[in-house]
């Protein structure tokens, strides 16, 4: 351990009670960040980045598992959003009702890949942000800006460990229905159409190949649940059920948790696909 603190730190010693953090916001500064425990180092960023990256340093003691399906598109009558509900940790199916969908406030959603915890706690800390923002300016956010705020402060703590692949998904009345999509490297980029997870492959065929602006409701929800299921079926790190939501100017709306596993069968037989899945066994 003394051998990793030297190489790391280039101070004799460390006062460790700046390492203590007796509250989680620093009262002294309103609207400020969390506080959060870094490693009692110098250079804390290039300990984790040497610890837990494995694209840079194979041999790295953590290597961060996680695998998912989340997606989100544009079209006539505003976004949709489909998302997987299985969590994993390696090999291991930790859980299969995850929410990935983070309502950050009635008019904007944030999907989840990555880090769960990572996800949730820095969204639910936007969601603070947007709603102080309504206080101040008597007006509601725009998606852009919650978008920029989320990624500014994710790029304050790049190299860190931080593991986040995440859709800031909103309509307003100015920007229309708007998608951002926002990851811990602190990229943000505008579009029309993500799929973000280890399963994006998957459902990124079926999206782009029924994909178009004047999809009726009913059509475009149909397609990301179709989607979702697509990548359910070849990654193995996404499946359980199918969470779909729909935004529009008046907000988003919640259209039901699908579970996978019938949803499969009346799909095949419905469409004549997965012809690579036998239907008798014997």
């Amino acid at each position: 351990m003394d051998a990793v603190v030297a190489k790391y730190s280039s101070q004799p010693e460390l006062d460790q009670d700046l390492f203590l953090d007796e509250e989680l916001y620093d009262q002294s500064e309103p609207g400020s960040l969390p506080l959060l425990s870094l490693p009692p180092l110098a250079k804390p960023a290039e300990f984790l980045r040497a610890h837990t990256d494995d694209a840079s340093n194979p041999d790295c003691a953590i290597k961060i598992a996680h695998g998912t399906t989340t997606l989100a598109f544009r079209y006539q009558g505003g976004i949709v959003v489909a998302v997987d509900s299985r969590a994993t940790a390696g090999n291991w199916i930790a859980s299969q009702t995850v929410k990935k969908v983070i309502e950050i406030n009635p008019f904007l959603l944030g999907t989840m890949a990555g880090g769960a915890a990572d996800c949730q706690f820095w969204e639910t800390w936007l969601g603070i942000q947007c709603r102080l923002h309504e206080l101040r300016e008597k007006s509601r956010i725009s998606v852009a800006a919650a978008s920029k705020i989320l990624s500014n402060l994710i790029y304050s703590y790049k190299g860190m460990g931080l593991s986040m692949g995440t859709m800031i998904c909103g309509y307003t009345k100015l920007e229309g229905p708007s998608i951002y999509y926002v990851d811990s490297d602190g990229t943000r980029l505008k579009g029309d159409l993500f799929c973000v997870g280890s399963g994006q492959t998957f459902a990124y065929g079926v999206l782009d190949s029924g994909y178009k602006w004047d999809l009726t409701d009913e059509e475009a929800l149909a397609l990301g649940q179709r989607s979702i299921l697509a990548a359910t079926h070849r990654d193995a790190y996404s499946g359980g059920s199918i969470n779909l939501y729909q935004v529009k100017e008046s907000g988003w709306t919640y259209h039901g948790n699908h579970n996978v596993g019938p949803l499969f069968w009346k799909t095949k037989e419905a469409e004549g696909s997965f012809q690579n899945v036998p239907v008798d066994f014997s």
